[in-house]
């Protein structure tokens, strides 16, 4: 069975029957090992996230019974996480009732991520057009930082990680017709990449930086995860093939280098949580997301490879990234996975947590969409 097979069939359809809450509206933070929900506070993130999958399906399988799911986590950010002025609560607790806490960039960059998905499903274009253009201008107004770029939260200002997300939101809004904003938006981000967020000497990306946007003091500053070298590969891939930028492709490479040479760990054959910045090891854990950002980036640079010998090389890649995957989804219910693998190769045993079905269904379709079908 392969994996577009395992979630057309098994995922997509468990995460709308036994994921999504009928009586609240929004959909559940985790499913146990018996399927059923928990308890759990809501995060915006995750409605976002699974917005953006259910929309995606349509378009990705040509399945518009998919369109019901989106347009039910919809519905439901739009009423309980989006306040008055437009911008996205952080958390619900398991009632729908806004608990307290700092609005993130992250979660404001995923509300906008999934507003693009709905209205490029077709989910009236003109109303998550709207919205998102009004989210965009208090970003603009009140989170700018005058280094260029956003702040994230007070406790943690100055991160490249929000500002992934917004890149990745930017490039869907291009992709759906926002206009001209959308793409003055994602060139910011990806000249700031270029300029701060990746290391000029070493070619990696870097977590946590400070007012200036250089590393931050002590051990934060230098966090470099695996999992973000692929990702953000990825983007800059995708955003340098769009304006023709050879230095953003020079750069999505090496990010590419950096996880495979560096974030692998290939006795387990997946990719781990954390590098220091001398590229030792800091978390010998791995959590699934990792493992679908490797399978973008290398799907992407396979797409874009010049010669038959990169292309074996990233198509290689993308395999061994697939199998390392495959690893978290051995479950008793087809559709669950495992999140944290450690050191040892065993699996916290843990509730599967919804926000993974975002990385995954991208993962799987963006890959066959470039000629991967794992």
């Amino acid at each position: 069975m392969t994996l577009s097979d395992w979630l057309n069939g098994s995922a997509l359809p468990l995460w709308w029957e036994k994921g999504a809450d009928r009586v609240l509206g929004g959909f559940f933070e985790v499913l146990d090992r018996s399927a059923e929900p928990t308890n759990a506070p809501r995060r915006a993130r995750v409605i976002g996230r699974q917005i953006y999958v259910y929309a995606s399906a349509e378009i990705a399988l040509g399945q518009p019974k998919w369109l019901g799911a989106a347009k039910h986590g919809l519905d439901f950010m739009v009423s309980h996480f989006m306040r008055d002025d437009g911008l996205i609560r952080p958390t619900l607790d398991a009632q729908g009732v806004p608990m307290a806490g700092e609005l993130k960039l992250y979660d404001q960059a995923f509300c906008l991520f999934a507003l693009a998905a709905a209205a490029s499903a077709g989910i009236d274009p003109d109303m998550q057009a709207a919205r998102a253009m009004a989210l965009k201008a208090t970003l603009d107004r009140e989170w700018r930082h005058p280094a260029g770029g956003f702040i994230e939260n007070e406790a943690e200002r100055y991160q490249s990680n929000p500002h992934m997300h917004l890149f990745e939101a930017s490039l869907a809004w291009e992709a759906a017709g926002g206009g001209a904003e959308w793409t003055a938006l994602a060139d910011e981000i990806g000249e700031l990449a270029l300029a701060r967020f990746i290391d000029a000497d070493g070619g990696y990306l870097r977590e946590f930086f400070n007012a200036d946007w250089n590393p931050a003091a002590g051990e934060a500053g230098r966090v470099v995860e695996p999992g973000h070298q692929f990702e953000w590969a990825w983007l800059m891939a995708r955003w340098g093939r769009l304006r023709g930028r050879a230095d953003a492709l020079d750069a999505a490479k090496q990010l590419h280098r950096i996880g495979y040479g560096h974030g692998i760990d290939w006795n387990r054959g997946v990719a781990i949580d954390q590098l220091n910045d001398d590229m030792s090891v800091r978390s010998a854990q791995a959590r699934l997301w990792p493992q679908t950002e490797r399978i973008k980036a290398a799907a992407i640079l396979g797409e874009l490879a010049e010669t038959p010998q990169e292309r074996a090389f990233y198509a290689d890649e993308v395999a061994a990234a697939a199998r390392g995957l495959r690893l978290y989804f051995d479950m008793p219910i087809a559709g669950l996975w495992r999140d944290k693998m450690l050191a040892d190769g065993a699996f916290v045993e843990e509730p599967s947590p919804a926000s993974s079905l975002y990385h995954i269904a991208c993962a799987i379709w963006d890959a066959k969409a470039r000629g991967f079908d794992i």
